[in-house]
């Protein structure tokens, strides 16, 4: 008989014990040594089934193919933009990727977009190489011209979106604010100055207690306290 020697949902750090046996199965984060199964991270225990996972809670961003991700412009050349996707790895928004338009050879591209603009874009190529492509055409994809950004831990926007976009739904429509959250941590956030920081403080609580059983309660009970 296999034994969990952690509870489900507990925090793990590299190299502690989850699971002893042969029952179980090492997933995500974790690795098989001997008859037990070890955390290869700190993160979250994730039991699907007889698979072990491990939610990492911490660790940078890597870029994906098909990640919708809100990135900064940090440069402009000839044939388009360099862009911040808060990871290691910038990415590069070529002048067929920006818009459904036509852009004439020595347009001025700061029309479109400028030094300092954010932008909800889509990852569209990753090389072996971690050079990284992205697009403006598709849905949702957007510069965005007012409200505020704020940066969470990258692992954390799972919980922050939560089930089938449950947790950033209730936080929608308890503070009236539109809100993104982009796969590489950036968040934006728009709405009346009050619900702005409403939404922004929530946002900020799920990260910091992303760990907690139980968080969809807990942060629908702070939500109906603030807004009282």
């Amino acid at each position: 008989m296999g034994e969990l020697l952690v509870k489900n949902k507990a925090v793990v750090v590299p190299g502690e014990d989850i699971a002893q046996g042969m029952d179980f199965v090492p997933g995500k984060g974790t690795y098989r040594d001997g008859e037990k199964i070890i955390a290869a991270g700190v993160g979250l225990v994730n039991m699907v089934g007889r698979t072990i996972n491990l939610i990492h809670l911490s660790g940078k961003y890597m870029p994906k193919i098909g990640d919708v991700i809100i990135g900064q412009i940090v440069d402009i050349s000839l044939f388009g933009w360099r862009v911040d996707t808060n990871s290691a790895y910038p990415a590069m928004l070529s002048m067929k990727d920006a818009t459904s338009s036509y852009i004439e050879k020595g347009a001025d591209l700061t029309q479109y977009f400028n030094f300092g603009d954010y932008i909800v874009t889509k990852i569209i190529k990753v090389t072996g190489q971690k050079l990284v492509d992205i697009t403006m055409k598709g849905p949702g994809l957007k510069k965005l011209k007012s409200g505020r950004i704020i940066k969470v831990n990258p692992n954390k926007v799972p919980r922050i979106i939560g089930k089938q976009g449950s947790m950033v739904s209730m936080i929608k429509d308890a503070t009236k604010c539109r809100i993104i959250v982009g796969q590489n941590g950036l968040v934006w956030v728009e709405g009346q100055i009050e619900n702005e920081l409403m939404a922004v403080k929530t946002i900020q609580k799920i990260a910091k207690e992303s760990h907690i059983t139980g968080l969809t309660d807990i942060i629908k009970e702070y939500l109906e306290g603030v807004a009282k």
